[in-house]
């Protein structure tokens, strides 16, 4: 096994970081409050950091079980409620560490993505947390809530049409004029690097609790999440599933012929994952994944509905995805698992004065 250490801890904004790879293990070091993840040519790099403060918030692992009595006999449901981390998604993981690699040239220009919401968020904040100017351009059906928050933390939002082609294609015209250092909501390592620590914290916190994770399942849209998890999931031994609805079946339709779906047209309920699984996120996941498991949008609203009243949580419908797979696929079912299986809340940016979604879906 091949190790390579940093010759000693470094400075990135303010964080000390310290690096160890491995080619087919991982390792990290205790007693810190965030650990970030890197991923390039089939290996995993962790990072620990060793100053406070952290910008993540190590947000709960929680269990309900009015919803676990719902899911297939013996399965205890453990979520990650990412819908209470800073910008109500977990999208904050990736954009910091991301953030955190630019050298003070790129950040002097400021920085650029394009995001149906909730990457537009994580990037504004990280942005403003290091004094950089963020441009951020958003489809223009975005949700209201989403897109004023991302004005609120100081960033210039851009709109753009809702195609994902349409939205890289306004994101390029302003990086040229800009200079801005484009940042991807989801098709790049530094993002996939962050985004692994949310199955990290799973398992560390379920251990914890007595419950180990037998099974994992996390919803994808661009993948980042997915691959991320996948990537953490499968050096633990812990199968993980992804959970997509059927209006946006692009991962299951790639998965099952090998070859990845360049492009989605859909109006899914769960808007944040309106999008075509990325080139480096879709490599990862054919290899970690083991299936991907679709859902109906009344199931997805109905998951969601359920977490609202039993839980008192606020999640988004692309939160409620995964939660919608275990509780009412089909397909899950048939696959016999049963024990604590971890499932991820990746978000809870709603808008509350637009008619609620299980009001709203008849289908």
């Amino acid at each position: 096994m091949t190790k390579t250490v940093h010759p000693g801890p470094r400075q990135a904004n303010g964080v000390e970081e310290m690096t160890i790879i491995w080619d087919n293990d991982i390792h990290w070091m205790q007693g810190s409050t965030c650990s970030l993840w890197s991923v390039a040519h089939n290996k995993v790099a962790c990072y620990e950091c060793l100053v406070e403060p952290s910008p993540i918030h190590l947000t709960p692992l929680l269990t309900s079980v009015s919803l676990s009595a719902l899911a297939p006999a013996d399965t205890d449901i453990l979520f990650k409620a990412e819908n209470l981390q800073k910008g109500g998604a977990f999208k904050i993981r990736g954009a910091t560490y991301a953030v955190s690699k630019l050298s003070p040239a790129e950040l002097e220009k400021g920085v650029i993505t394009h995001s149906s919401g909730n990457h537009a968020q994580a990037l504004a904040i990280a942005a403003k947390a290091n004094n950089v100017k963020a441009y951020i351009v958003m489809p223009e059906t975005s949700a209201v809530i989403k897109k004023n928050a991302t004005k609120g933390y100081g960033a210039e939002v851009i709109l753009s049409p809702p195609l994902a082609e349409d939205r890289e294609r306004v994101c390029e015209e302003v990086r040229q004029r800009t200079g801005a250092f484009f940042i991807p909501p989801y098709d790049h390592y530094d993002i996939i690097t962050g985004q692994g620590t949310v199955a990290l914290e799973m398992i560390r916190q379920a251990r914890e609790m007595g419950k180990p994770l037998g099974a994992l399942v996390v919803q994808v849209g661009g993948g980042g999440l997915l691959a991320g998890c996948s990537i953490v999931a499968k050096a633990h031994n812990i199968p993980i599933y992804a959970a997509e609805p059927e209006l946006a079946d692009d991962c299951y339709r790639g998965f099952q012929s090998g070859t990845r779906v360049e492009r989605v047209v859909t109006s899914t309920v769960a808007d944040g994952l309106r999008t075509p699984v990325g080139i480096r996120n879709f490599k990862i996941i054919k290899k970690n994944v083991e299936g991907v498991i679709t859902v109906s949008e009344r199931e997805i609203v109905t998951a969601q509905k359920l977490v609202w009243e039993r839980m008192k949580m606020v999640i988004e419908p692309s939160a409620a995805v995964g939660v919608a797979v275990v509780l009412f696929s089909e397909k899950w079912r048939s696959l016999g698992i049963s024990g604590n299986v971890g499932v991820v809340w990746s978000g809870g940016n709603v808008d509350l004065d637009a008619p609620m979604p299980w009001t709203a879906v008849r289908e």
